[in-house]
């Protein structure tokens, strides 16, 4: 690699200081780094490209900051086939695989072309009906509900055609293998590796207790639509984009064309992260 493009959650308090310390040292590698104006912006002498310039002209982005700052890029990027790394400057970090007190060698082993890649696959969810808003893509998950928060909804579920059931419930969650570790593991969902092909669907605090997460191939047609008279829902995109629909027929969720290519270090375990994260330890007896 020759060329690090730098995004960073400004709201971060040591961003700033992180970014210095990449500049540092990224001066004792061939590297050369640029930033968005955004990031730019926090400190001197790191030269600004607009997105999606910016994807153009660098062989990865590091993302600066927590699973969010992650999400955000992987929106930003919008199909681009341009690797991300992310560097845990923020909280849980799932996804952000590089710890801030290894910068130095996440950065050498960059430069060398030491590194793994973990292709990732998207969701594209669409709505039909007048005056609807464009697609979006999740990296983690697509959460369904209703206009009003506590308020139970009901939602008819069909995959590739076929009516499968309605919930009744607070909401529903359709999440990728990347986002299973988030909302839908706290819906009752299962973990899944991240190279897995499949889709989740799960219930939010369902009215019946025969209603269990549901996993479907990543090739499904997945429809959702207000039952019983519904009209109004509320359509949540990795958690940072709200979609008040006053009027929706129907929304599908398909696998998104391209995918988000995520960079780990040589030594990066995936099972060691859910060990960490999740604090697991295992049995005593």
């Amino acid at each position: 690699m020759n060329t690090i493009g730098l995004m960073a959650n400004a709201t971060k308090p040591r961003a700033p200081a992180v970014l210095e310390r990449l500049q540092s040292l990224a001066r004792q590698t061939p590297l050369r780094l640029l930033a968005d104006p955004a990031t730019a912006a926090l400190v001197e002498g790191l030269d600004a490209r607009p997105l999606p310039d910016l994807f153009d002209a660098v062989d990865a982005v590091m993302a600066l900051g927590g699973d969010g700052t992650v999400l955000k890029i992987a929106r930003e990027l919008d199909g681009r086939d341009c690797p991300v790394i992310g560097v845990n400057i923020g909280g849980l970090g799932f996804l952000t695989s590089v710890a801030e007190d290894r910068l130095e060698g996440a950065l050498r082993r960059l430069a060398e072309d030491r590194y793994r890649s973990s292709r990732r696959t998207v969701a594209e969810v669409a709505f039909s009906g007048n005056g609807q808003p464009p697609p979006h893509r999740a990296l983690n998950e697509i959460l369904v509900t209703g206009d009003a928060a506590g308020r139970v909804v009901a939602l008819d579920l069909s995959i590739d055609g076929e009516h499968v059931t309605t919930y009744a419930c607070d909401g529903l969650i359709i999440s990728t293998p990347t986002g299973s570790t988030g909302h839908s593991l706290s819906a009752g969902g299962p973990i899944l590796m991240p190279e897995t092909r499949v889709f989740v669907i799960s219930g939010i605090c369902p009215h019946t207790l025969s209603t269990r997460p549901l996993v479907v191939p990543d090739t499904a047609a997945i429809a959702v639509a207000p039952a019983r008279g519904e009209g109004a829902l509320r359509v949540v995109v990795d958690g940072q984009i709200v979609l008040d629909l006053q009027r929706c027929d129907e929304l599908s969720v398909r696998k998104a064309e391209g995918h988000v290519r995520l960079l780990h270090l040589p030594e990066y375990s995936g099972y060691a992260v859910l060990r960490q994260k999740l604090n697991w330890r295992g049995s005593t007896v």
